[in-house]
């Protein structure tokens, strides 16, 4: 059984000088430097387009005379700054798991309390069995945060650590034009 060959996912970004692909407000060394915003989203858009299989690279066009040693930062710095972008990635989703897990024991104890303070309150009358079932009501939605962030919001969060991980590994190919 063969294998089907991986796609590769080439992102190319063309600039005027190596200046452009760097935030300029980043007072740090020129490898640690985070990439200017419209960079990054640009990368990360177009790598979102690729599958998510593919083996992607980036491929960066500078119009500029040519220099070996910015061309080695260049690619340094790109998965660099991607690699400390996962890095938080990973840090943000721990977060909010710990988050998660901490609004799912206030939930469980506010259920508690709202159906212990239910069984406190006689029924039969339709004020009291309003209020009886509003107290049922207000416990279960307080559960409502745990259920959100254990079902939904950690996907996107995961692919995007993905992403960042798998930019943070692509090879960078810099290329000079006169």
């Amino acid at each position: 059984m063969t294998t089907a060959p991986r796609t590769t996912g080439l992102i190319e970004l063309r600039l005027n000088n190596v200046g452009q692909l760097f935030n300029t407000m980043d007072p740090s060394p020129f490898h640690e430097r985070d990439l200017d915003h419209d960079a990054e989203e640009f990368i990360l858009s177009w790598a979102r387009e690729h599958e998510k299989d593919s083996e992607l690279r980036i491929k960066v066009v500078l119009r500029q005379p040519p220099d070996t040693e910015a061309a080695r930062l260049v690619g340094e710095s790109i998965q660099h700054y991607f690699g400390y972008r996962a890095r938080i990635a990973e840090r943000d989703l721990a977060e909010l798991f710990q988050e998660g897990r901490m609004a799912l024991l206030i939930g469980l104890l506010f259920l508690g309390a709202t159906l212990v303070l239910r069984d406190l309150i006689t029924p039969g009358q339709r004020l009291t069995d309003f209020v009886r079932e509003g107290l049922t009501i207000c416990g279960w939605v307080g559960l409502w945060k745990p259920v959100d962030i254990h079902l939904y919001r950690w996907w996107p969060l995961q692919a995007h650590g993905r992403l960042l991980k798998r930019l943070s590994a692509c090879p960078v190919e810099v290329v000079f034009e006169a």
